[in-house]
């Protein structure tokens, strides 16, 4: 599997109604140094119906301002209609971080 598929591969093991961080999708994916690589792949997303890219924000909660399919608006909508509030335009991240399991 190339880093791309390593990627893609977690961020699917995203649970609905939770987010993670970039640094976390690098962690679990392989390689601590590779947040830039995600947001690059996240970019590219090949099938955005199955590889959810918009459970994946920022360290302090934020979504995207580049969010590749509709921009921060559209990011922000999908993860409000899982549940996932926000508090001045951050995700509750003690409520709604993914642990990783």
């Amino acid at each position: 599997m190339n880093s791309f598929e390593k990627i893609y591969e977690t961020v699917k093991r995203i649970p609905y109604g939770k987010v993670a961080t970039y640094g976390q999708i690098a962690m679990l994916s392989g390689n601590p140094n590779w947040s830039r690589v995600v947001g690059y792949a996240l970019h590219v997303n090949p099938d955005p119906d199955s590889i959810p890219c918009f459970r994946v924000v920022n360290r302090f909660g934020e979504p995207s301002s580049a969010f590749a399919f509709g921009g921060k608006n559209t990011q922000i909508l999908l993860l409000e209609g899982e549940g996932v509030e926000f508090v001045d335009g951050r995700v509750n991240m003690e409520k709604f971080l993914w642990d990783g399991k």
